[in-house]
């Protein structure tokens, strides 16, 4: 079961950013995907989420701003990430809760993180 993460990179204040995360391997079902991000010297946040069912949760800091999104084959979600600011500048990680074919429960896995940075 791999998570790849693309997109990010970096941007002035103000600007966008679109991310990408794809969920493959020997999948059974994927519940709840999202976003995460960890800032220098800090814990890793929620950004934002999304159900199988396409039900959305954000994080304050970000509502009205970016924009999470879920393919029909569900294994696929994107993050679009407008009027950004310097305090979103982070690396962002994809996750997915899922049931692969060799585990018995679910579990969340991880994508490597991709960086979003964006300057003042």
């Amino acid at each position: 079961v791999q998570l790849q993460a693309s997109g990010g990179g970096l941007v002035q204040a103000g600007g966008s950013l679109s991310l990408s995360c794809e969920a493959s391997g020997s999948i059974i079902r994927i519940n709840t995907m999202g976003w995460y991000r960890q800032a220098p010297g800090k814990q890793r946040e929620l950004v934002a989420t999304v159900t199988r069912g396409h039900s959305t949760n954000y994080a304050d800091s970000v509502k009205g701003r970016f924009t999470i999104a879920r393919d029909n084959h569900e294994n696929e979600i994107d993050l679009q990430m407008n009027s950004l600011k310097p305090e979103d500048t982070a690396i962002y990680y994809c996750n997915a809760g899922l049931k692969a074919r060799f585990s018995s429960s679910y579990r969340e896995y991880w994508g490597q993180g991709t960086q979003v940075t964006v300057s003042s």
